[in-house]
């Protein structure tokens, strides 16, 4: 693009520079020439647009991604054909990804995560209603805008490029997907549905909370392996202080059988609410065991009876088998590289399992194999150990625990009063132990407050018995006014009374108006631009005797107040010295007239003038420049004031004498 000559798109884009560079398009800085307003173009490469089954199919979802109108979804305006390509027309979103966050801070707090979370559930949620499977939900993909709103961008697209037969996992950044964030399904190449995009979703959850995604590789190939055979590792054994339930809505999200995720980004968005409110979540019944892969807890291997499996030493990881629905994908070229690699690892796995089984069965002169049932536990006694420890212990054993804070007067505060099945129940594995933990005598559980507004976090602490005591913050991600932290955190136990503090989001640092007094406009919009404030075009206009006219005597607000950056700035031209119209001194007593001169800001000089009448003498008789006459202040005014002449009889001016200065050109026998 020539910078003389610029590239307009549909008569009526016109592209500006170019924002990013992705596997299958570039993104312009564009400007809709017809609205006036920035857009964001996406200009296909044209490799992409050659297939007229895939043009067709881009377009499709380009209009139903248009029609997907929410506050947390990049808008889509316009798609067309220029220059032998195709382009989209997007929302303009200002800030940055939130991959270019995380690449700077590493991972987020809790209360951001569970922002993004909720946003860009909801952006899910409302697309998937509309038929609409983004497939491409990755950091990159989301923008936060500078007052911390979220987007989501891309929908669509993904779903279109994905239909390419010819689309491969080695074509680098494609948007058919990214490797990284792929879901089990996704990566073997199955049809997909909008569970897919909630797995997506939880590999950002789990790298927002630990810094790095649950699965990496050298390849894409290597990376979708994963997804579909090797178990995750549990986010909270990452050495972050992470809340369990919060690691239980993730845990739960990245199941590899979709039926074992939430059903729906709606019930995902009821479960996170339930976490920030300090509820139970429903993700704490039904989380399989965080370590185990396969479609879920208790899934059967090929070959061996339900009810019963062959015992596998606690010193080894037991291969998980793929669910029998992904067994048999259907052929396809797109998926064929993945499946092949896929079937090989499967079929060293199934060999490295008969290998177990072998050793594992030997024969102990019997003739009968050792087996044992492993679909069960005992539930240990772990009263009086510390809440940690004790849940270690019963997950250890694949039971699913829920924790029940009792008042109790002797056991110390965190340690298990007692468990429900008690102590030497036998249980199937995935069963639910309820502890019951000592909170002490008299204590009460610290609501959560987070992400509420400043008087529903009010209303709460008090409701639950504390005293509730605020800071500020800034944060370029929350709202101004909303609750970004809290001390204790929620869920703690604290004594009735006690101080709740809670941090309100101030938004965005405020900076000092940068001084630009004495200045060009166009100089002094510049600096203030520099600085991230919006500068109004329209100019006040206001008198000064000091900077010289159309020059800069000040700004609203002025120079050195605290401002936010994207606050509207209204710049103060010099008029230059307010003009004066002189008033009348004349028969005015002369001493009141110099004061009244003096606060005109003029000059005075002092005239002697003769006069018959004597009611004249001491008062102004003229001035020069008259009355009605136009000041400016630091002029000299001439004011003549009356000497009784020495001709006073002959009823009139002494046509010789004239004006003098005071006490300069009087007879020398003249007394005044």
């Amino acid at each position: 693009m020539s910078e003389e000559s610029p590239t307009i798109f549909g008569g009526r884009y016109e592209l500006h520079r170019r924002l990013a560079r992705g596997g299958m398009a570039d993104v312009f800085l564009a400007r809709d020439q017809l609205l006036g307003r920035p857009v964001a173009v996406k200009v296909l490469f044209p490799e992409y647009a050659t297939d007229p089954t895939f043009v067709e199919r881009f377009r499709r979802e380009a209009q139903a991604a248009a029609n997907l109108n929410h506050p947390n979804i990049v808008s889509i305006y316009d798609w067309g054909e220029e220059l032998g390509t195709y382009y989209i027309v997007m929302e303009y979103a200002e800030g940055q990804s939130l991959a270019q966050i995380l690449r700077r801070d590493g991972s987020l707090t809790v209360e951001q995560v569970t922002r993004v979370a909720l946003d860009v559930a909801g952006a899910l949620g409302f697309a998937h209603e509309g038929g609409v499977v983004h497939r491409d939900v990755k950091p990159g993909n989301v923008l936060v805008s500078p007052k911390g709103e979220m987007k989501v961008a891309d929908f669509g697209i993904a779903t279109a490029l994905t239909a390419n037969a010819d689309a491969s996992l080695t074509q680098t950044g494609a948007v058919m997907g990214t490797a990284t964030y792929f879901s089990p399904e996704q990566a073997q190449g199955h049809k997909v549905d909008h569970r897919s995009d909630l797995y997506s979703l939880g590999v950002l959850l789990y790298e927002m909370l630990v810094g790095r995604p649950p699965f990496t590789g050298e390849t894409p190939v290597s990376i979708a392996y994963k997804h579909v055979q090797e178990p995750v590792v549990p986010v909270t054994e990452h050495g972050v202080d992470i809340p369990p339930a919060l690691a239980a809505i993730t845990m739960k999200l990245l199941s590899k059988n979709p039926d074992n995720r939430y059903p729906s980004a709606e019930a995902l968005v009821a479960d996170l609410d339930r976490f920030r409110q300090g509820q139970a979540i429903a993700a704490a019944a039904v989380m399989p065991q965080a370590h185990m892969a396969g479609p879920g807890n208790g899934a059967p291997m090929p070959g061996v009876p339900i009810g019963a499996t062959t015992a596998v030493p606690s010193s080894r990881r037991q291969a998980q088998p793929l669910p029998a629905a992904y067994q048999e994908p259907p052929r396809r070229r797109g998926g064929l590289i993945v499946f092949g690699v896929l079937m090989a690892g499967l079929i060293l796995a199934g060999f490295l399992i008969l290998l177990q089984d072998r050793l594992d069965t030997a024969d102990d002169g019997t003739g009968l194999p050792t087996t044992v049932a492993a679909q069960t536990a005992v539930v240990p006694s772990v009263g009086g150990r510390v809440q940690s420890d004790a849940r270690s212990t019963l997950e250890g054993l694949q039971l699913v625990v829920a924790t029940v804070a009792t008042a109790d007067n002797s056991i110390p505060v965190g340690q298990v009063i007692r468990t429900d099945p008690p102590a030497n129940s036998v249980l199937t594995v995935g069963s639910t132990v309820t502890m019951f933990v000592s909170s002490g005598a008299n204590v009460k559980s610290v609501p959560s407050v987070l992400t509420m507004t400043e008087n529903e976090a009010l209303q709460a602490i008090t409701r639950a018995g504390f005293e509730p005591s605020r800071q500020t913050i800034t944060s370029d991600l929350a709202p101004e006014g909303e609750v970004v932290g809290q001390e204790p955190a929620a869920g703690s136990l604290a004594d009735p009374g006690s101080v709740v503090v809670y941090q309100v989001s101030i938004g965005t640092e405020e900076l000092p108006v940068p001084d630009v007094r004495g200045q060009e406009p166009a100089a002094a919009r510049v600096a203030l631009e520099a600085e991230g404030f919006v500068v109004l075009d329209q100019f006040e206009l206001e008198f000064d005797d000091e900077i010289e006219r159309d020059l800069v005597i000040g700004t609203i607000p002025e120079a050195g107040e605290d401002a936010k950056p994207g606050s509207e700035i209204t710049v103060v031209l010099s008029q230059g010295p307010e003009d004066l119209i002189l008033p009348s001194f004349i028969g005015m007593d002369k001493g009141q007239a110099f004061i009244e001169i003096d606060s005109l800001g003029l000059i005075a000089t002092e005239l002697g003038q003769f006069v018959t009448n004597p009611d004249l003498v001491g008062k102004v008789v003229d001035t020069i420049p008259g009355p009605n006459s136009v000041v400016v202040p630091g002029q000299q005014l001439q004011v003549f004031t009356g000497l009784l002449s020495p001709e006073a009889g002959n009823g009139g001016f002494d046509p010789g004498a004239g004006a003098f200065g005071q006490g300069q050109g009087q007879d020398d026998d003249f007394d005044g």
